[in-house]
């Protein structure tokens, strides 16, 4: 999961409690349940209110908004189409000229010519996103590496520029196996040749796990090295958040109700979560950072990505992360170079989940980062982006970890 239902779908609950008061009121234990959720991020609020008008606030929300360049890199568009017929948007950022020289030799070309060969495909890195966000939560990631390696970024069904999944439209239930037989529909349309690293975040972590419990053959013809980030391969209902056992039992027992009484009422919802601004920013810095100085346009950044996610699409992927294990998956990718990576104070997906994964691959390269919480790559994103690129290094994506040199972190205009 990205942001959870600790983060994403308490901001929503609280934020149609304010619009139904009334309704709200005879909830009683998701009521109380959902404001131990809430209550640290309603206490830094009140702090901020005391200090800082409202329309001061918006006006600083929206010059974050025309300002920060985050989730302005574009690649060459493309759609594939799933096995219920949704349409899934990725894009494509092709490896430049240079680099591509880099990788076939100075007279990669004359030898075509001479022997008919044709010139291998580059190694081509698959990006999937975590629940609620969206690609471009690769964004640092991409401005370092753009160019670098063929890389594709694509956005999960009914998230971002992707097509609401059509199978849920007719009430199907959306499963991690449904998310992993996506990631292979883009797969094919995207990178059908060449050997290719799957990085995933969250919810796309587990998408890379059912694609490996699906189509092992896959994994074991042309998958070159493999990233988890802030992931989980099960036991995901034991998470607490963060939260007192009383506070925990309760979210559990009330929140699968809630969340589908929310999905029938969207618009309502939409219209509470505008209500509510700052106390959804709140829980989203609560839930997604660890750090106490993490960049203003960061986290607004990462609040319109989350708040793009309409409650519905919320309500109706939260029930699959109870679901999830896909343990049995993972001895899948023991062949190939591995990255584990999370932050120490993930209070989402703890780090102990990326521990578990680590214990099923004893060669993987494990790293908790300090100070980082579940939205690690937004946080801390050149601890990341070093370590990934270390990894297609290892893979054979790059010939050498010159990422520094191609491109930063730092803020970036799209391209």
């Amino acid at each position: 999961m990205s942001e959870s239902s600790a983060g994403a779908v308490a901001g929503d609950v609280m934020a149609v409690a304010a619009a139904t008061a009334p309704g709200w009121r005879r909830a009683g234990v998701a009521g109380a349940a959902i404001g131990v959720l809430a209550a640290g991020a309603a206490a830094g609020v009140a702090v901020e209110r005391l200090t800082v008008g409202r329309g001061m606030r918006k006006k600083a929300r929206l010059a974050l908004d025309a300002t920060g360049p985050y989730g302005s890199l574009r690649g060459t568009p493309g759609r594939a189409v799933a096995d219920d017929g949704t349409e899934l948007y990725y894009e494509v950022d092709e490896v430049e000229p240079a680099q591509q020289e880099d990788r076939t030799g100075s007279d990669g070309n004359r030898r075509r010519r001479l022997f008919g060969r044709k010139a291998p495909a580059p190694v081509t890195v698959v990006f999937s996103h975590g629940y609620c966000l969206g690609q471009d939560s690769w964004h640092f990631q991409r401005a370092a590496l753009r160019g670098l390696v063929r890389a594709v970024y694509w956005d999960q069904r009914s998230h971002g520029r992707s097509e609401r999944g059509r199978a849920q439209a007719d009430g199907v239930a959306v499963g991690i196996d449904q998310l992993g037989r996506d990631l292979k529909a883009v797969i094919d349309a995207a990178a059908p040749e060449g050997r290719i690293v799957l990085v995933g975040h969250s919810m796309g972590g587990m998408t890379m796990m059912a694609l490996a419990d699906q189509y092992p053959a896959l994994i074991r013809d042309r998958v070159a090295a493999v990233a988890f980030v802030g992931t989980s391969s099960g036991k995901l209902g034991e998470v607490n958040f963060g939260l007192p056992v009383a506070g925990v039992r309760a979210v559990r027992r009330v929140l699968p109700g809630v969340l589908r009484a929310l999905g029938t009422q969207a618009e309502l919802v939409e219209k509470g979560r505008r209500a509510t601004a700052d106390l959804f920013a709140g829980l989203i810095k609560r839930y997604s950072f660890s750090s106490r100085d993490v960049d203003p346009a960061v986290a607004r950044f990462a609040e319109r990505l989350i708040e793009s996610t309409p409650i519905d699409v919320v309500a109706e992927f939260y029930p699959a992360f109870t679901e999830h294990d896909k343990s049995g998956a993972l001895p899948a990718f023991r062949d190939v170079p591995v990255l584990i990576l999370a932050g120490e104070k993930d209070l989402v997906t703890p780090s102990s989940h990326s521990e578990a994964i680590a214990d099923v691959l004893p060669e993987a390269e494990l790293i908790l980062v300090p100070d980082a919480g579940h939205l690690v790559m937004l946080e801390h994103p050149e601890t990341v982006t070093d370590r990934l690129a270390d990894l297609l290094v290892r893979g054979g994506a790059v010939a050498a970890a010159n990422v520094g040199e191609h491109g930063s972190t730092a803020q970036q205009p799209g391209r």
